[in-house]
């Protein structure tokens, strides 16, 4: 794998802070990250920090960046599926480089492992959820259940174990299968504040069905801006299975 790349982080945080998951799942790779603040999981919480991702996307250009990720699943998506795709093309346009967002990503993903009818555990209430449904449906994704941890606190995510996040899945997989006879084809975790690294193996094991989640899934997507596969041992289907991006 190339290092000599930078990759472009606009971050939920208030602080210019790397997410962990980054440097852990492609030490060497430099990332640089510009914080656009979510004050906490509503719309309101989120409009300030959607307002700061162009501006953000644009300092991050000028360090001479190769490309960029918009961190934040729900940042991305609260507006609804066409002002995503309207916020992609217009970072795009401005900035002349590659760039893709967490809610992007997990489309990517989900498509990558061939799921199309999925169950969904989430960090978010049902206002937001709806609207993660919206930008499934949209792409052409079946969510047959959704479970969620209705969490409303920006920095609630990070304190859910490994293991509340597997039992939550494994619930929305029992739903999906009580729900339609056929079962769920994934399982995606949404909100890149769950700490999903150390999940997607054991809950692959106790389901037998690919897991796509936000962090894992936005890092993936950004090495393959830079024209890298995200290949990472140990962590999954979507990371073990990566090959090298088509262009």
């Amino acid at each position: 794998m190339r290092k000599d790349f930078t990759i472009g982080l606009v971050v939920p945080f208030a602080e210019d802070k790397v997410p962990f998951e980054g440097p852990l799942m492609y030490p060497g790779v430099k990332f640089i990250a510009r914080g656009v603040g979510v004050r906490n999981l509503t719309p309101e919480g989120y409009q300030p920090a959607w307002d700061g991702i162009i501006p953000a996307a644009d300092y991050l250009a000028k360090q001479n960046v190769d490309a960029i990720m918009v961190i934040g699943t729900s940042l991305t998506f609260f507006r609804g599926p066409a002002e995503h795709d309207r916020l992609l093309a217009e970072l795009r346009r401005r900035t002349g480089l590659p760039v893709s967002t967490m809610s992007q990503s997990i489309i990517d993903g989900l498509r990558e492992v061939g799921a199309k009818r999925v169950a969904v555990a989430t960090a978010y209430t049902e206002v937001v959820n709806s609207k993660l449904k919206e930008l499934l449906v949209a792409a052409d994704i079946d969510v047959l259940s959704l479970e969620c941890f209705d969490l409303l606190d920006f920095g609630g995510p990070k304190h859910k174990t490994e293991d509340d996040i597997i039992e939550l899945s494994s619930t929305a997989v029992a739903q999906a299968k009580a729900t339609d006879s056929l079962g769920a084809e994934g399982i995606l975790i949404s909100c890149g504040g769950l700490r999903t690294l150390e999940v997607a193996k054991p809950l692959e094991a106790r389901t037998g069905l690919p897991v796509v989640s936000s962090a894992t899934a936005a890092f993936w997507a950004a090495m393959r801006l830079v024209g890298e596969s995200g290949h990472m041992p140990g962590h999954g289907r979507l990371l073990e299975q990566a090959k090298e991006p088509v262009h």
